[in-house]
């Protein structure tokens, strides 16, 4: 809180006196009685004898403080005044900005329900520009909590929500995202935010992310309030599973351009194209249409280099230019036909052409051909850039997501599929008059088709400059069974800055904060991690592995991970605990690993009997034999000398221990782990295990029932189903129908 005198700050005193003040402030031209004052300065019954005395003295050094403006002997100066029964703060509601800020949200809110969005953004982003922190933020870090300052938030909220809103009317979903994604993680009870940024994430191509975000609000609001989101955030989902086409902003009028022109943009198309075909609009997002000095200015597209028009007929000849090309082949299932012959099938086949459209300039690309089942997109005609390759890769990416659908049950049936390729190249672009269609060729065009033919189904496979131009931003997996050795997986977890900003964020909090509650209270954990296979179990504990080592002064990480051979030894996981503490490498002799066992050994045990005693025990965990010689001890005898050694080490330093695969080891590998962590006691120790349902199914009692301990279980995203994939592509060519219908230009 600060009071402002002609620019210059004036002293308010103590605690108490500004506590009086905001009070009065948040209820201005009001009287607030005494009583009211008492309890919003001290808690229940925590008031003193001499809390009203204090008071008056609040008052009196508030007018004191008051009284010495310049302005203070104005007709407009604020003043506190008494009023039976009890205060009053007289003060002009344009010299608060508390008022400012209502007044200003509440005509932004206003312009947006007008359908004046860009008037609205102006408005709201006013309204918030006055917010520099939570309101009175010197009074809430000394434990003031009255449910005036959570109204005030409330409404705050409630305004970015609204800016938000009218950022996303204007189409600025990509510059609005990261600000959306750090409202949504402060506050993930609220649904409209969270709405938002699954539609947000949606317009960016990122429709897998969009749906995580529902399945964590879920979540959230299931585990904290037993409740279901409400309907309209349900019905969101629904429409994003199906690629509903009204969530996308609706086509803008062409504008005229600042020189005079007519706003046209020239439609390039290959030259299998029909001459005269109406072209594709660019579908950048304004901020991807920001000029860039590097860039080719598409308006200079039948100019002379001195900016003049070219004569009438005269054509600016060949030009070679570099571009993405994105190659899609769909496959409907026959079976989808619904027994009504080849006309639903071919329905089907223009819904999907109509799909990969949309997704292909959703992103900013062009789709320059579609002959039957194969479409191909180019990115950078227009204006080449060097994210033309991840444009093109996530656009792949979101034709995939839609347009395979998954066999859960492995059963082998005729399925509906999609092939799609990415390579980059350079094509040449043949004009033959100024405004007559252009004509591209080029070998990566042919080469595109070729490798198409040979791309799996449901994979997106991109040559070697698109993985290297694309790698910062989508996950590849490697193989070496296809020409193009790169499969784009999905778009990486890095977008979240490595905070935790993306589908896995919430569960990276948590975990944060119980590693954290391990350090600070000395009070043993142990998470497990549920889930299938591809749901980023594996992926959670590296992210969570990664900041827990950033930290200065951090616990001490130690990983392993399950082998899944038969017969595997019960001493293998703890045994590459121990080798990880030690500071052991596969590659090192048995007489180097034994001396280093050693000397981690010496740091623990300070009886040289004792260290003598537990080595010969502490061996066969590191012995490439893996197992004790017969007749001379009992694994269950290691494996309480394991457990001994690690108890030692967390009185030194914090551990955590990150488990991947667990549901693959043994069961005394499993009794091994939940003893450590029953017997550690007030030691801060954290144990992290990821392993898939299976675990549960052999140990239904694993973690339960059990004090510190909890289990996380992760989903896999929902993928459409053959129903849904009909429904959509008829809707889409419905939709289309009815767009030509009324002279409107097709989608």
């Amino acid at each position: 809180m600060e009071v402002l005198d002609d620019g210059r700050p004036v002293g308010l005193g103590g605690a108490k006196q500004r506590a009086t003040l905001g009070f009065l402030l948040l209820h201005p031209n009001k009287v607030v009685p005494t009583s009211r004052l008492l309890s919003a300065l001290w808690e229940g019954d925590e008031a003193p004898v001499t809390a009203r005395k204090i008071l008056q003295n609040a008052v009196y050094g508030l007018r004191g403080a008051l009284a010495s403006g310049r302005g203070a002997n104005g007709p407009a100066a604020p003043a506190l005044l008494t009023r039976p029964p009890g205060y009053m703060m007289r003060v002009d509601p344009e010299q608060v900005d508390l008022h400012h800020f209502h007044t200003l949200a509440g005509r932004g809110r206003d312009r947006l329900a007008a359908g004046a969005p860009e008037a609205a953004v102006a408005l709201l982003s006013d309204a918030l520009a006055l917010w520099r922190g939570p309101a009175l933020a010197d009074l809430v870090e000394k434990d003031v909590a009255w449910p005036e300052l959570a109204a005030v938030e409330s409404a705050r909220l409630d305004a970015m929500e609204d800016y938000v809103e009218a950022q996303l009317a204007c189409g600025r979903h990509h510059g609005i995202l990261a600000e959306l994604e750090a409202m949504v993680r402060a506050e993930p009870l609220r649904e409209r935010g969270c709405g938002q940024l699954m539609l947000a994430l949606y317009r960016c191509g990122r429709q897998a992310d969009a749906l995580s975000v529902y399945s964590r609000v879920r979540t959230v609001l299931v585990e904290s309030l037993g409740l279901e989101p409400g309907h309209g955030l349900q019905a969101l989902q629904q429409r994003i599973l199906t690629q509903d086409p009204t969530l996308l902003l609706p086509r803008a009028p062409a504008r005229p351009d600042a020189e005079g022109g007519d706003g046209a943009r020239d439609r390039l198309v290959l030259a299998t194209a029909a001459p005269g075909e109406p072209g594709t609009p660019d579908r950048r997002t304004p901020d991807q249409r920001t000029p860039d000095r590097n860039r080719p200015d598409p308006r200079s597209a039948g100019r002379g280099t001195d900016g003049r028009e070219r004569p009438e007929g005269r054509g600016p000849g060949t030009e070679r230019r570099q571009v993405s090309v994105v190659s899609v082949r769909t496959r409907i299932a026959s079976s989808l036909g619904g027994g009504a012959g080849d006309r639903e099938l071919d329905d089907l086949l223009d819904g999907a052409e109509l799909l990969v459209r949309e997704q292909i300039e959703r992103f900013g690309g062009v789709v320059t051909a579609a002959i039957g089942s194969i479409s191909v997109g180019l990115f950078g005609l227009d204006a080449p850039h060097q994210d033309d390759p991840r444009q093109a890769v996530l656009a792949a990416l979101a034709i995939r997501d839609v347009l395979d659908v998954p066999d859960p049950a492995d059963t082998g049936t005729e399925r509906s599929t999609v092939h799609v390729v990415v390579t980059t190249g350079e094509v040449m672009l043949r004009r033959r008059g100024r405004d007559a269609v252009p004509a591209v060729f080029g070998d990566i065009l042919d080469e595109s088709q070729e490798l198409l033919c040979e791309s799996p189904a449901g994979e997106v496979r991109v040559s070697e400059e698109v993985h290297r131009a694309s790698e910062h931003t989508v996950r590849y997996r490697r193989s070496d069974a296809h020409a193009l050795e790169w499969q784009a997986v999905a778009v990486r977890d890095d977008q979240r800055s490595g905070a935790g900003d993306g589908e896995l964020s919430v569960e990276l909090d948590v975990l944060r904060g119980l590693v954290k509650r391990t350090r600070q209270r000395a009070v043993p954990h142990l998470v497990t991690v549920i889930g299938e296979s591809d749901t980023g179990k594996t992926r959670l504990l590296a992210e969570l592995r990664r900041s827990v080592t950033e930290e200065p002064d951090g616990p001490l990480v130690l990983s392993a991970r399950a082998s899944g051979s038969s017969g595997a030894s019960p001493l293998a996981v703890p045994g590459r605990l121990l080798a990880a503490y030690c500071g052991i490498v596969r590659e090192d002799s048995p007489e180097a690993a034994r001396a280093a066992l050693e000397h981690a050994s010496r740091d623990l045990y300070r009886s040289e009997a004792v260290r003598e005693r537990r080595l010969p025990l502490l061996w066969p965990l590191l012995d490439p034999g893996g197992e004790p010689a017969p007749g001379t001890m009992c694994p269950t005898e290691v494996l309480d000398a394991w457990r001994e050694f690690l108890l030692l080490a967390v009185q030194r330093r914090p551990l955590v221990l990150c488990l991947d695969d667990l549901h693959l080891s043994p069961d005394m590998t499993l009794d091994a782990v939940g003893d450590l962590v029953e017997s550690a006691g007030e030691g801060p120790l954290f144990v992290i295990a990821a392993a898939r349902p299976e675990l549960l199914e052999r140990r239904p009692s694993w973690a339960g029932g059990k004090s510190h301990t909890m289990t996380v279980t992760l989903a896999r995203p929902e993928r459409i189903t053959n129903e849904q994939l009909v429904e959509f592509l008829l809707s889409a060519v419905r939709n289309e129908g009815l767009h030509r219908l009324d002279g409107s230009p097709a989608c």
